[in-house]
């Protein structure tokens, strides 16, 4: 499960519309919009250097925040959305969304494959296929965990893999798939023995097609004798 909830410091941000939003970036700032429950939306500001760290750490978007501005009460936000630029890709805006301790949201968990080397599947020569590297799943916003552990030892032998039914998920949370039992993972042969029974094939194949010919006899010019097509 999550730890204690960190900290997000923004600045309220004064005027809205593009024009506040353009002279916020000028200043070194991101402007983005915080909305949901029951008051209106507020309108914020955070150092660009400061939502660079926190995007180049990971999970920004899956992480629960006690989202800090002066003047206002501490409140439990979500990012919902970064909008970047489209030549930099470097943020330009983004949403967080208001949130209660027992609200539902969806979202994106990490997959952490641990006990590789213990891993029969590849100690015998396998390849580990890695289908999913996160689970979209329901949970609730105080609960939200820091990954989903899949336990790699269980794979035994070549062509193995692990369902989502196979995976212990953290309680109070779901898939938001249910129709189907998913792969997460699986472990296939190597592309180099996977080449090497190609490669057979082919050479049997060609073997059949020259004995198919070994007993057709040939005159002095290595055409059939006549009589051997009749």
């Amino acid at each position: 499960m999550a730890g204690s909830i960190p900290d997000l410091h923004a600045q309220e941000r004064t005027g809205t519309g593009k024009g506040a939003a353009r002279a916020a970036r000028r200043e070194g700032m991101v402007p983005g919009i915080v909305f949901g429950g029951d008051v209106d939306p507020l309108p914020v500001n955070i150092p660009f250097n400061e939502l660079i760290k926190k995007l180049k750490a990971g999970r920004f978007k899956s992480t629960l925040f006690n989202l800090k501005v002066d003047g206002h009460e501490d409140v439990r936000v979500i990012c919902r959305d970064v909008q970047r630029d489209v030549v930099k890709d470097l943020p330009t805006h983004f949403d967080l969304m208001r949130l209660r301790r027992t609200t539902k949201i969806n979202l994106f968990i990490g997959v952490d494959f641990q006990n590789e080397e213990e891993c029969e599947a590849l100690t015998k020569g396998g390849v580990l296929n890695v289908v999913r590297n996160e689970i979209e799943l329901i949970v609730t916003a105080g609960d939200i965990p820091e990954s989903i552990v899949v336990d790699l030892s269980s794979l035994k032998e070549i062509g193995d893999s692990i369902h989502i039914s196979d995976v212990t998920l953290p309680e109070g949370a779901t898939p938001t798939i249910t129709d189907r039992d998913f792969v997460i993972c699986n472990v296939s042969a190597p592309s180099s023995l996977a080449s090497q029974e190609d490669d057979d094939e082919t050479e049997a194949d060609d073997v059949e097609v020259i004995n198919q010919h070994d007993d057709i006899e040939t005159d002095a010019e290595g055409h059939p004798a006549e009589g051997e097509n009749d």
